[in-house]
């Protein structure tokens, strides 16, 4: 129940450890290590509240060599922050609604992104694309400008087929392009799911 997934990622947030967490590796990935010399807390401990963070998918990890890094699934959390805050603004049947639409968004990309943030493949239904372009444009900062190359290894951070969401971004209006640089444009111009 969507509800149920709110509340769960709530309840998980809802411990200083955690937050502090969040807020270290909202300035870049780090390793377990790192995170707890710089919180002054156990290995053991780093992990358990970790692990509690993937449950909710709120942060991935990705292996170097020997190291395991931890980055912030921030497109997770802001998702998570807006529709708490779009409850607000919603009567009984638009909240329900919202809810369910949020609901299927996460469930197309638990199906669709894996553990580590990879991009399995495209889907090929409009309203799952959107949702997983959605996810990937939520990673990128509103305001700056981002020259091609740059734009093509984010992208590739996802999916080796950085041209083909590259022009999936302009197409749905998620970004514009001028002299190949790209920009965001605000979030009320993104192709919206039906």
């Amino acid at each position: 129940m969507q509800l149920d997934r709110l509340v769960a990622f709530h309840k998980t947030m809802g411990d200083p450890a955690r937050i502090r967490i969040i807020a270290l590796l909202s300035n870049g990935p780090l390793h377990g290590q790192a995170i707890a010399g710089k919180l002054g807390l156990t290995p053991p401990t780093i992990t358990h509240h970790l692990n509690k963070l993937k449950a909710i998918n709120s942060i991935y990890q990705r292996r170097d060599k020997n190291t395991i890094y931890y980055y912030l699934n921030e497109s997770v959390i802001k998702q998570q922050a807006e529709v708490l805050i779009n409850l607000f603004d919603k009567k009984e049947g638009e909240m329900e609604e919202m809810l369910e639409m949020h609901n299927e968004k996460q469930k197309v990309i638990e199906n669709f992104i894996t553990k580590e943030g990879k991009l399995k493949n495209i889907p090929a239904q409009r309203k799952k694309k959107l949702f997983i372009f959605e996810h990937i444009a939520s990673g990128l900062k509103m305001g700056k400008k981002y020259p091609e190359k740059e734009l093509n290894e984010y992208i590739k951070k996802f999916h080796e087929d950085y041209a083909t969401i590259r022009r999936e971004f302009i197409v749905n209006h998620f970004m514009y392009r001028e002299n190949s640089v790209y920009e965001l444009n605000p979030r009320e111009m993104w192709a919206k799911p039906e």
